[in-house]
């Protein structure tokens, strides 16, 4: 158990039986009143919002977080199926964990995941990931205007937008959060 005043932004705290995420951790002292610390906390199961005013001298938990680089093996279902980098142990992580950058997950690619006593709670993909155009349609001669974009097929079947210059066959780097288009690949 540590105080109030130890938690800082980022940490992962077991408050009434969960598991919250701190988003932010401000310290506030109004007026002639006693201190206190104004907490916004998003819970890692279900993604809700908590906020909580922590006095100076309460306890809390700080939950032992342990964070790694695993790879990504191959999809099984309601799981996808990591391999510790080191030791070369699987595990089965639940893919909403990863949330919507899931589908641009490729075999064989680095991942970022956080264990909490043996429990994956936490999981993120690259930011960004060079995949090659599977299928496009062909860009027709004078079809221009200023940033025209066309959907395009990536190798794990994401349809993304691209400038008119990309060919199948290319290789793009696409941001995962959003899915769009960055840049061509030499």
């Amino acid at each position: 158990m540590s105080k109030a005043s130890e938690v800082k932004s980022g940490n992962i705290l077991r408050f009434n039986g969960e598991l919250v995420s701190v988003e932010e951790y401000i310290h506030r002292t109004p007026g002639n009143l006693r201190a206190f610390y104004q907490a916004r906390m998003r819970n890692v199961r279900t993604g809700k919002l908590v906020e909580y005013r922590f006095r100076t001298d309460e306890e809390v938990e700080i939950a032992r977080v342990e964070t790694s680089d695993y790879q990504y093996l191959y999809d099984d279902g309601e799981f996808f199926v990591v391999m510790d980098n080191n030791t070369y142990e699987q595990f089965n992580i639940p893919k909403g964990l990863f949330g919507d950058t899931a589908r641009f997950l490729k075999e064989g690619m680095n991942v970022i995941i956080a264990f909490e006593s043996d429990e994956p709670i936490m999981a993120q993909a690259p930011t960004t990931v060079e995949l090659e155009i599977t299928y496009t349609e062909p860009a027709v001669k004078g079809d221009t205007s200023t940033n025209a974009l066309k959907t395009a097929t990536v190798e794990t079947g994401v349809e993304i937008r691209v400038p008119l210059f990309i060919n199948q066959g290319d290789k793009v780097k696409v941001d995962t959060r959003t899915g769009d288009y960055i840049e061509r690949v030499k």
